[in-house]
């Protein structure tokens, strides 16, 4: 009989997580509700750089994702792991290290994203000295992690173990190939791939972070507090086995559905296609497993606050992981992509199953830290109502903006001309609906503030256990599968090899999706007239990644009649092959921009950056003083083009030194054609707009279109 053996969990370090979640989550979400007034009350970006909504929302997005949801998902692993191990933690200064690095990492996105710091990749915006900090800080969290599973004193991995081995090898993996970039100075850099390369990487990322980092360390939440929370086992162990390895290797082949219908090839939109069709299958089924868990505990479920958050959560996975295979479906994709449709989907993840699963989670871990007892059911249970009718007040009016947005751009007259021409008629058509956003945002955010009112009193009235005591037998290893056993059991047993599969399984998919693509280059085929950016349009283009304009306006027009009568010839692969990073866009706010160049008078883009209402009558873009106040710098041109030039741009050898004297040149013909349109500006080729208006001006100009845009 094995000794029994007593030792002590670690409580404080899941009490500083818990406590960051709730802090960043409140911070995120108020991020949040302002970019959303922006969009209606465009005044309220004040005309100051720091706080406009191209700045703003990338900050939002990262305090979300990996300030909120991050906390979360360490929280609740932090807590988790240490009872189904039933060790403490392997080491309390990675876990120390683990948390002021992951809190130091966020503080630097909120400093470096306002500041236009940013590498545009989605999700990934943040420059390569913070992606060498995210790397060391979850590489401690690994060996943290690892070793506690070597020190165990549990034989069998529970299944939520499973999918915090996944998420980890899996976000490695995901980082490290999404932020292969040379750097230019302290916080700029290119990425090493370009245009179609750097889209398809990017996806592969940007799909696998909601997948690797919104889903599979939750489902391992779900796995755990669920059933804790129920008083319940899990419904079924085969099917938490099926669940896990059908998710986590069909998930990393569904990243080209975001880039249906543009210049990526068609062999690599079909395979994203088909395999997010086939995950709804294990998405589902984890699903069930998850409110089958429930059957029994349903007259509890009417009570308990905490079953309530978390049998929301688990539904509103259900309903994003069918949404998110039919939105992968082409013909369906041509409706939704470019709308709001995405938006409302993606929040109905991030508020539904995200926030509700943590909100949840929160709500039965607190008082078991601080042994004492729920300061306020009332208060949990207003919370959970407010918080359901957030999310339908904000994510009900987005899929109508979607359809409406949509359907006003495919419009025709009998004529044969669009109806909607103006592209700023569909803008304000969804004004209203924009508006119901902000209400639900409004909501979420109050129920948010409720639960930490709850959670502090919670706190308050209690006595913290830092170190919490246990007790249990010795380890007593087992090896070889014993007779009758399941055959997983003997995987279940071995972390080492539980990594290795998982590694195997979410490598095939990317290796198969991405090798073609970077290393044969005839999948990416050359045009003669594409000529690489001149070192001012080059400034500008750095200029439209800072603030943030890739948020509102795409650089991709699709193989629709709707789009090549809007905006004029589509797309080609070859455009873009100097592009460092892709501009393609996620979302069109405003007229996709591939075809602008030579459109309007330099003029025009002068007094549109300045006063875009003067411009355009109603629109909600945000004003751009700065970029006419502020002055062109210019001293880092000669490492950007050096650094192209390594990356393949053909720069000729030597080009750096005379591309300051290029800028000036270039820059001067632009402030005298403004000044003849009657702009009388001082010192006019030195501000930063003439660099904005030469890259606005070169868009698709390197080829003959075949068809001009109407409008």
């Amino acid at each position: 009989m094995a000794q029994v053996e007593k030792f002590h969990y670690d409580n404080a370090i899941v009490r500083n997580f818990a406590y960051a979640t709730m802090i960043w989550g409140l911070v995120g979400m108020l991020v949040g509700l302002i970019i959303a007034l922006q969009l209606i009350f465009p005044q309220l970006n004040l005309g100051i750089a720091e706080v406009s909504y191209g700045r703003l929302r990338p900050l939002h997005t990262n305090a979300v994702i990996f300030a909120f949801v991050g906390n979360g998902i360490f929280t609740g692993v932090y807590y988790s792991l240490q009872r189904l191990l039933k060790a403490r933690m392997f080491s309390k200064v990675l876990s120390n290290f683990h948390f002021w690095g992951w809190q130091a990492i966020i503080v630097s996105a909120a400093v470096t994203l306002p500041l236009g710091l940013t590498s545009s990749h989605e999700y990934a915006e943040l420059e390569w000295p913070i992606d060498i900090a995210i790397a060391l800080v979850w590489i401690a969290f690994g060996i943290n992690m690892f070793g506690t599973l070597i020190k165990r004193r549990e034989n069998h991995l529970y299944v939520a173990i499973w999918f915090y081995i996944a998420t980890w090898v899996t976000v490695t993996v995901l980082h490290v190939g999404n932020n292969l970039e040379l750097p230019v100075s302290a916080f700029k850099s290119y990425p090493v791939f370009a245009g179609v390369q750097d889209a398809l990487i990017q996806w592969w990322y940007g799909h696998n972070a909601v997948a690797f980092f919104l889903t599979t360390p939750y489902l391992g939440l779900m796995y755990y507090f669920l059933p804790k929370a129920a008083n319940r086992p899990v419904y079924s162990y085969k099917l938490s086995i099926i669940h896990f390895w059908a998710l986590i290797f069909i998930y990393i082949w569904a990243g080209p559905h975001h880039l249906l219908y543009t210049s990526l090839p068609d062999w690599a939109q079909s395979l994203g296609t088909v395999f997010s069709v086939m995950l709804i299958a294990p998405s589902w089924g984890g699903m069930l497993n998850g409110l089958l868990t429930l059957r029994g505990a349903w007259d509890r479920v009417r009570q308990d606050p905490v079953l309530k958050f978390m049998v929301v959560a688990v539904t509103a996975y259900g309903m994003s992981t069918f949404e998110g295979p039919m939105l992968s479906v082409k013909s369906v994709n041509a409706i939704s992509h470019f709308t709001d449709w995405t938006i409302g989907h993606v929040h109905i993840g991030a508020l539904g199953w995200n926030g509700f699963l943590t909100f949840g989670m929160l709500y039965w871990l607190i008082p078991r830290l601080f042994n004492t007892k729920l300061h306020s059911e009332k208060l949990a249970n207003t919370h959970f109502w407010i918080g359901t009718m957030g999310i339908l007040f904000y994510a009900i009016p987005l899929y109508w903006a979607g359809w409406t947005q949509s359907l006003m751009w495919k419009e025709f007259t009998p004529d044969g001309f669009l109806k909607y021409g103006n592209f700023l008629e569909t803008v304000t058509q969804i004004l209203p609906m924009y508006a119901m956003r902000v209400v639900g945002g409004t909501l979420y955010l109050v129920g948010n503030i409720i639960m930490v009112y709850n959670l502090v009193k919670t706190v308050r009235s209690g006595s913290f256990i830092s170190d919490e005591a246990a007790e249990a037998p010795a380890l007593v290893s087992t090896h070889g599968v014993h007779k009758g056993e399941y055959w997983h059991r003997w995987v279940e047993r071995r972390p080492v090899q539980m990594l290795l599969l998982a590694t195997i399984a979410i490598l095939i998919g990317g290796i198969i999706e991405i090798f073609p693509m970077v290393m044969i280059e005839s999948n990416v085929p050359r045009i003669e007239s594409v000529k690489p950016y001149t070192p001012l349009e080059l400034a500008g283009r750095d200029m439209y990644i800072r603030e943030g304009c890739l948020g509102c306006h795409s650089q991709m027009v699709r193989p629709f009649r709707s789009e090549t009568e809007r905006y004029g010839e589509y797309s080609k692969s070859g455009e873009y092959i100097y592009d460092r990073p892709f501009l393609w866009g996620s979302k069109r706010t405003g007229p996709d921009l591939q075809r602008v160049g030579g459109k309007y008078p330099d003029s025009w883009h002068f007094n549109h950056m300045l006063e875009p209402q003067s411009i355009s009558p109603g629109s909600i873009m945000p004003p751009y003083p700065w970029m006419i106040r502020d002055e062109l710098s210019l001293d880092i041109l000669p490492k950007k083009i050096k650094a192209l030039r390594t990356l393949g741009t053909p720069y000729p050898e030597g080009y750096e030194q005379i591309a300051i004297a290029d800028a000036q040149k270039q820059a001067e013909q632009i402030a005298a054609r403004l000044k003849k349109d009657g702009i009388e500006l001082e010192g006019l080729e030195k501000k930063e707009i003439v660099a904005m208006i030469a890259y606005l001006q070169r868009l698709g100009t390197d080829i003959k279109p075949k068809a001009q845009a109407t409008n």
